[in-house]
């Protein structure tokens, strides 16, 4: 099109060129003549790019501060993040954001102890502190959110990633700040017998005091956990799929994404669809990560009660070079009686109390565990009909990777004092014990 058939041109027209361009096709533009530089400055066309690459809903900087206009944030934007792949801030921008909605709504709390972005300073500071070159997503990541704050909030079951308890072992997850990362870094792994080859940085850790510590490698973008044997030798499992990490300091013209960024991002998935939730026990919240919907938890009703069941995997006990031993998880079973009460061979009730217990425990599928006894951890739960769920977790080890765990329950309608009719046998349906692809 010539300059002449440009000069044509309407103003509605021009403005439908310029809101379907992107920023740097968008300034090419203002310099064909006046009428396209005004129309590639107006602020509908930076606000729709502000919303499109950052999620912006107003003009702020990368930390949080307001500026005079969307044009000139999305310029601030891309002069403090020249220095990475623009295509990896947008995503990790979209991981934060996407995040930070979900604690809003679910759990605001947690929300309110994520910190601002770090500034490239504090980035140089950890590397040379701790002598490593960190990754190029995990610059970004605290980058645009500096971990969490932990000094008045530990103990306090807000970690971002999450936890789970069964028995006394209580395990709560905090993404650290970058001047925690220096710290514990320097407090633990000179300690636990790693290869001066290898660079690991100390990333999240549980608040509680059951130590449960994520190790960052700095040379091929792994996340590491500790298990029993961590302080022994530095045994760690893998938290994320080694094929899924690439580019780790980028120059091969790929993606970058090391396993801190891929574990964020699977941590959201799950977090937004539902696989896990924000739990309140004795008025403390927590994220649980034990799962809360299919195929990872199994549901299954007899005569009105409902047992849910789930599993995770407890990389902190398990002891990969023991033979039967090897890995440890934990299960959760959750037992609630319809609002509507139950009902056995036609007679309703309205309660019923637990009696006894059947467990089967497979590794693979060999049986390793057949148990039979009465009551769950000492206790004789009794239901009613008020959509109240009675919550208990136990462990297992296995020799195997993979295993499962089915069985059942038997019920008294009524109580154990004052049964209404005879004992009845209440399914648990079949629910899987595994390592998972990630590791939380």
């Amino acid at each position: 099109m010539s300059s002449a058939s440009l000069e044509g041109l309407g103003g509605l027209a021009i403005h439908e060129i310029v809101s379907k361009l992107g920023p740097k096709d968008a300034a090419i533009l203002a310099c064909v003549n006046k009428r396209f530089r005004v129309s590639a400055s107006e602020e509908i066309i930076w606000s729709k790019l502000c919303s499109q690459d950052l999620d912006l809903s107003s003009p702020t900087d990368p930390f949080g501060n307001p500026t005079p206009s969307f044009k000139e944030t999305y310029q601030i934007w891309r002069k403090e993040f020249s220095m990475y792949p623009w295509s990896l801030v947008k995503r990790v921008k979209r991981c934060w954001g996407s995040l930070k909605n979900w604690m809003a709504i679910n759990f605001p709390e947690a929300g309110n102890t994520l910190r601002k972005g770090a500034t490239e300073d504090d980035i140089k500071t950890v590397e040379e502190s701790l002598k490593v070159k960190l990754p190029l997503s995990t610059k970004v990541l605290y980058r645009l959110c500096d971990g969490q704050d932990v000094k008045d909030n530990m103990f306090s079951g807000l970690g971002l990633m999450g936890g789970y308890s069964f028995y006394d072992h209580n395990v709560n997850v905090y993404l650290l700040p970058l001047s925690h990362v220096i710290t514990a870094t320097k407090e633990f792994v000179s300690n636990l017998g790693f290869s001066n080859r290898s660079k690991y940085v100390v990333v999240a850790a549980s608040s509680t005091y059951i130590e449960k510590l994520f190790f960052l490698n700095c040379i091929n973008g792994q996340l590491h956990v500790g298990t029993r044997n961590l302080y022994a030798d530095g045994e760690t499992v893998p938290c994320v799929p080694r094929e899924l990490i690439s580019s780790v300091h980028g120059g091969d013209g790929g993606e970058p994404q090391d396993a801190m960024l891929l574990w964020l991002e699977e941590h959201n998935r799950r977090l937004h669809s539902g696989i896990i939730q924000v739990h309140e026990v004795e008025k403390v919240k927590s994220i649980n990560l034990f799962p809360e919907s299919p195929p990872l938890c199994s549901t299954a009703v007899t005569h009105g009660v409902k047992i849910r069941a789930s599993a995770v995997f407890v990389p902190e006990l398990s002891d990969l070079q023991e033979d039967n031993e090897k890995y440890w998880f934990s299960y959760s079973i959750r037992m609630s009686l319809s609002q509507e009460g139950g009902r056995l061979d036609g007679m309703p009730f309205n309660s019923c109390q637990l009696y006894w217990r059947h467990w089967i425990i497979r590794a693979d599928d060999a049986v390793v565990s057949d148990v039979n006894g009465e009551a769950v951890i000492g206790q004789y739960p009794l239901l009613s009909p008020d959509g109240q769920e009675f919550v208990y977790q136990s462990c297992t080890p296995l020799p195997s990777s993979t295993g499962s765990v089915e069985g059942s329950f038997t019920f008294v309608p009524g109580r154990l004092t004052n049964p209404l009719s005879s004992p009845f046998r209440v399914e648990a349906g079949n629910f899987p014990l595994q390592l998972p692809k990630y590791v939380f």
